[in-house]
């Protein structure tokens, strides 16, 4: 049974395997295991962005195809929820799907016409090519202040069930209770884990190995009779389809859309970032990438403040340590991480299992 939810690729390294596993049970246990907001605000992100990163892996690691649009199509996935609950005073589900499903239209028509124009030319050129349809839509939902809300965004109010105030029962569950916000990290977590096995088993299907072929070797996979353009628009397609996905499920947890969440190129960068420390190729590397990357910029800057205050005697060390610096160790394990896995961290372990 677990073979077939996994579509058949294993984890294949035991420390690989235990990693999974506590990055799956403590996303499934969070809301139980620590109070206050942040936890649940980290993990909701995380759950967004191992299906964001893995839907851009599709792209990146099993097809070759360099890409700086992804963000766009989070974006337009975001907007799409956002702008359609924000323009109704009584939210109701059928306005959240009216939004979802008008956003994925959009999705699935700039993701095809890109594809179809840009994907005929060399790599390069296509990345420049993403590079400023996004930007172009970042200013232009930058400049449409009357429906998108400009710089500031908007923020918008969700279904009922989802809603703080909404209680779905009295008694508390193992001492926390069963409100709107539980009820809406659940709907975005069993959502993340659903499309991130639907990844799993596209990458596993014939279509997937195709796609690898055309990363090894583009000209010979023409050779054997694959069109190879119609795949690479396919990949691109379904990987936008599952971008904008996240996006509306990352729109429905802040209550909250705006260029700088949703499509600001600090987005793109922190993707390829966890792409590479969790290693191209292998979508297990989104879902370890993610959860480092994530929990180091919540929690990196706190920790190197308590280690600084403990070391008030060493000025140097403390110094070195300022939570003010933050960024600078982010970037320092950034390259440690590079140097000792530069095949990724998922990929070093198989490596080390074979």
């Amino acid at each position: 049974m677990l073979i077939k939810l996994l579509s058949g690729d294993l984890p294949r390294s035991r420390a690989l395997t235990v990693l999974l596993l506590v990055v799956l049970l403590g996303l499934l246990l969070v809301p139980f295991l620590f109070a206050g907001a942040r936890p649940l605000n980290t993990a909701a992100t995380i759950c967004v962005y191992i299906v964001l990163v893995a839907s851009y892996d599709l792209l990146l690691g099993y097809t070759g195809i360099v890409s700086f649009a992804h963000t766009m199509f989070y974006g337009i996935g975001a907007y799409g929820i956002g702008i359609a609950l924000a323009s109704v005073e009584e939210p109701t589900w059928g306005i959240v799907f009216t939004g979802l499903g008008l956003a994925l239209l959009l999705t699935i028509a700039l993701a095809f016409v890109i594809g179809l124009f840009a994907l005929r030319v060399r790599a390069i050129f296509y990345a420049m090519i993403t590079l400023a349809v996004a930007s172009s839509f970042t200013v232009l939902a930058s400049q449409l202040s009357d429906f998108t809300g400009g710089e500031d965004g908007r923020t918008f109010s969700v279904p009922e069930l989802l809603s703080p105030g909404f209680t779905l029962m009295e008694n508390e569950v193992f001492g926390r209770a069963v409100d709107g916000k539980l009820i809406t990290y659940y709907i975005v977590f069993f959502g993340c884990l659903l499309l991130f096995l639907f990844l799993l088993r596209l990458v596993n299907s014939p279509f997937g190995r195709v796609l690898q072929a055309i990363r090894e070797n583009e000209f010979r996979a023409e050779a054997l009779g694959y069109r190879t353009v119609v795949y690479r628009i396919w990949a691109n397609v379904l990987a936008a389809v599952v971008a904008a996905l996240a996006g509306a499920l990352m729109a429905l947890w802040l209550r909250y859309v705006g260029p700088k969440t949703s499509l600001g190129f600090e987005v793109m960068t922190d993707i390829l970032l966890i792409v590479v420390i969790g290693g191209m190729g292998t979508m297990y590397g989104a879902v370890i990438g993610a959860a480092l990357f994530i929990l180091a910029q919540n929690y990196l800057k706190s920790l190197m403040g308590q280690a600084s205050e403990a070391l008030a005697d060493l000025p140097m060390l403390a110094a070195a340590l300022h939570p003010d610096r933050w960024m600078l160790w982010l970037g320092v394990l950034f390259i440690l991480s590079i140097y000792f896995f530069p095949i990724g961290i998922v990929g070093k372990l198989r490596f080390r299992r074979k």
